[in-house]
């Protein structure tokens, strides 16, 4: 059995060895491309011959899967899964399996992290200290007593409801299925728009979120309120928020995700709007969380072979 890993899963040829070892049968041919593929041309060429695939957020297009026939399985160091081609997956019956859970810590973190950047200035400050100005002008704000709101309570937005609620924060959170979580008072998405002060966005792309938050969600927020996004581009309309930016209807955003993968276009409107906090999809991006998945992505092939496939999609 061959298992083609198509590109750098954050940890070293060496880990992913001993992970094989640990997890996989003695017969499986391991091999690690340490390089991104420039072109779908050598994405093909990676998965040729190949019975299990194991990719992380490098997008998977029919067009390389077609060449794949020899696949049966595919484990996505990931958490979404809308860069795969699911729709050819399921025609084929390519089982894939996701790594769920890994980054919580991580992508909640910056989720907290990006709120204090924009309360605090730290982007001003960095830049007045290196320019020899002061700290007027750059009076900041507290998260404690703030509304702090959730959209999306599964794992994530719950693990950053949790640090919220250590900040001394209100938490609000919307959820499309009922959910009741004890300290956290549940509203429809537009009366949480409403209410908070800041807006943390938790859901996956799917039909139904994408381009939830446009002008319509982002006129109902206070002008006072900022909108934090690491969960996925294309949930929020980034023309939208550069306006209401530009034009002061809400004080500002952190964004760590975007419509495509990093770098992003030199007209992308949020690079000139004021007040907006940038990083270029880090939220999963913490030493622990890249190990922790990928033990999660080895012990997804391991279930697969044993016939009892978990973290299906």
């Amino acid at each position: 059995m061959r298992l083609s890993i198509i590109e750098p899963l954050g940890i070293t040829e060496d880990q992913a060895q001993d992970l094989a070892k640990e997890y996989l049968p003695d017969d499986v041919e391991l091999t690690y491309y340490n390089t991104q593929a420039r072109d779908d041309v050598e994405k093909q060429a990676r998965v040729q011959g190949a019975d299990v695939l194991m990719l992380a957020n490098s997008p998977l297009p029919r067009s390389v899967l077609e060449t794949a026939t020899a696949a049966r399985f595919i484990s996505v160091a990931f958490t979404g899964v809308d860069h795969v081609a699911m729709d050819y997956c399921h025609e084929k019956g390519l089982v894939v399996s996701n790594c769920s859970g890994y980054a919580n810590e991580a992508v909640s973190e910056l989720a907290i992290g990006m709120a204090i950047g924009l309360y605090r200035k730290l982007a001003e400050c960095d830049a007045a200290v290196r320019s020899g100005k002061t700290r007027a002008g750059l009076l900041g704000r507290e998260l404690c007593g703030k509304k702090f709101g959730i959209v999306g309570a599964g794992a994530i937005g719950l693990a950053t409801a949790k640090l919220a609620q250590a900040f001394g924060c209100e938490v609000y959170a919307y959820s499309r299925t009922k959910k009741e979580v004890s300290g956290i008072t549940f509203l429809p998405l537009d009366e949480l728009l409403q209410t908070a002060d800041i807006v943390s966005l938790h859901v996956p792309l799917t039909p139904a979120t994408r381009g939830m938050i446009g002008i319509k969600e982002l006129a109902l927020m206070k002008e006072t309120a900022i909108l934090i996004n690491t969960a996925r581009g294309p949930v929020v309309d980034g023309a939208a928020l550069a306006a209401a930016l530009s034009a002061g209807r809400i004080a500002g955003a952190g964004i760590d995700v975007f419509d495509g993968e990093p770098p992003i276009p030199a007209d992308n409107p949020l690079l000139s709007a004021p007040h907006v906090l940038l990083a270029p999809h880090i939220g999963f991006a913490t030493q622990e969380a890249l190990e922790k998945r990928a033990v999660i992505a080895f012990e997804n092939v391991a279930k697969w072979i044993l016939g009892q496939p978990q973290n299906v999609m």
